[in-house]
C-alpha cells in the first residue's frame, strides 16, 4: 500500500506501562512490512529526542519483545520538552533525521509534547500507554489490564494474611489522581471499603463505623483499597487503629504494578493500536489519538482529546459499594 509517510519514529514517554513493548513491535513491523518504510526508535522519550538518541529499527529489531514488560526503549520525564526550545529542538532532531512522522506511546503529558511537535510540522499520533486509564477520549490504555491482575493478585495475599491476623489492611493503589484502579481492584478482590478520588469525602468516621458493623456481623478482617491520591495509608491506618482498637496495617503496591509480563489484553489492544497509529500517518494524519471505544479502534485530534473530561461509571461505583 502506498504511504505518504517514508520515514517515522516511535518513542515511549512518561510512565512505563506493560504492553508498550507490544505497541512498538506493531508500530515498527505495521510500517515495515506494510508501507516499506524506514523506522527509528527514539531511546528514553522526549529527552532522547532532544539528545538525538535515535537507533534504526527493522524487523528482526522487535522480535520476542511482546512479552515483556516495560519497554525496550526506555522511557523518562522531559521538562525541557515543557518549553519552546526543548520542542523546537525536537522537530528538528525529527527533521535532521528525515522523520516525518511520529508516534508517541504514553500518556496526557505526552499528547501535550505530540501536540506541540504537530505545531512545529512533525506529523504525530499519539497511542495511549498509562496504568491510569485516565484518558477520556478511551476507554482502554495500554498497561491497565495488566495492572488491575497484578494488583488483584497481591490484595488476595493481603487478604489471607489479615485473615489469619484478624486485621484491617490497608491496600494503596497506584492511578494518580484517578480511582479505576482502587475501583477494578476493589470489586475484584472483594474489598469492604474502596477509597477513590472521585468519591471519597474524606469521612473516616463512615469508615470505622462500618468496620464495627462487619465486626458485630462476625467479620474478623476488613480490606480497605485505597487509591493513592486519597492520601497517605500509613497515617490512616494509624488513625482507623486508634478508632477501632483493631490492629491496622497499610501496603502501598507501588510500582510493582508496572511492572510484569503484560495480559492478553494489553499486548492484543496495544498490537492494534500501534497497527491503528501507523495507518494514520500513512494517511497523512497528523495530531491524532489512537482510542478503543464502544467495541471499535478509532481516534480524536488531540486538542479534543485532551479537552475532554473523564469520570468513574456511576453505576459501577455504586455497584461496588453495595457489594462491599
Amino acid at each position: 500500500m502506498e504511504s505518504k509517510i517514508k520515514k517515522i519514529g516511535v518513542l515511549t514517554s512518561g510512565g512505563d506501562a506493560p504492553g508498550m513493548n507490544a505497541a512498538i513491535r506493531s508500530v515498527v513491523r505495521t510500517a515495515v512490512s506494510k508501507y516499506g518504510m524506514e523506522v527509528k526508535g527514539i531511546l528514553r522519550g522526549y529527552a532522547g529526542l532532544i539528545d538525538d538518541e535515535l537507533i534504526d529499527m527493522d524487523y528482526h529489531a522487535v522480535c520476542d519483545i511482546i512479552h515483556h514488560g516495560g519497554t525496550i526503549l526506555y522511557t523518562a520525564r522531559c521538562k525541557e520538552m515543557m518549553t519552546e526550545e526543548g520542542q523546537r529542538k525536537a522537530a528538528e532532531v525529527c527533521k535532521k533525521h528525515g522523520i516525518e512522522g511520529l508516534v508517541v506511546i504514553g500518556g496526557d503529558g505526552s499528547f501535550r509534547g505530540a501536540q506541540k511537535l504537530a505545531g512545529l510540522g512533525i506529523n504525530t499520533i499519539g497511542v495511549p500507554g498509562t496504568i491510569d486509564l485516565d484518558i477520556a477520549c478511551t476507554e482502554y490504555t495500554i498497561g491497565f489490564d495488566t495492572a488491575i491482575n497484578t494488583a488483584m493478585e497481591c490484595i488476595d495475599k493481603i487478604r489471607d494474611t489479615s485473615t489469619s491476623h484478624e486485621r484491617i489492611s490497608i491496600v494503596e493503589v497506584m492511578g494518580r489522581n484517578a480511582g479505576y484502579i482502587a475501583l477494578y481492584t476493589g470489586i475484584a478482590g472483594g474489598a469492604e471499603d474502596i477509597l477513590i478520588n472521585e468519591r471519597y469525602d474524606g469521612d473516616e468516621a463512615a469508615i470505622v463505623e462500618h468496620i464495627k458493623r462487619c465486626q458485630l456481623e462476625g467479620r474478623r478482617h476488613h480490606i480497605i483499597v485505597n487509591a493513592e491520591g486519597v492520601g497517605d495509608s500509613y497515617a490512616m491506618a494509624k488513625r482507623i487503629q486508634a478508632a477501632t482498637g483493631i490492629d491496622t496495617r497499610a501496603t502501598v503496591l507501588g510500582h510493582i504494578q508496572r511492572g510484569g509480563t503484560p495480559t492478553c489484553k494489553d499486548r492484543v489492544y496495544a498490537s492494534m493500536m500501534g497497527a491503528v497509529a501507523v495507518d494514520l500517518l500513512a494517511l497523512g494524519q497528523t495530531k491524532r489519538v489512537v482510542a478503543y471505544r464502544n467495541g471499535t479502534y478509532t481516534d480524536f485530534d488531540i486538542d479534543e482529546a485532551l479537552a475532554m473530561k473523564k469520570d468513574v461509571n456511576e453505576y459501577m461505583f455504586e455497584t461496588a459499594m453495595k457489594l462491599a
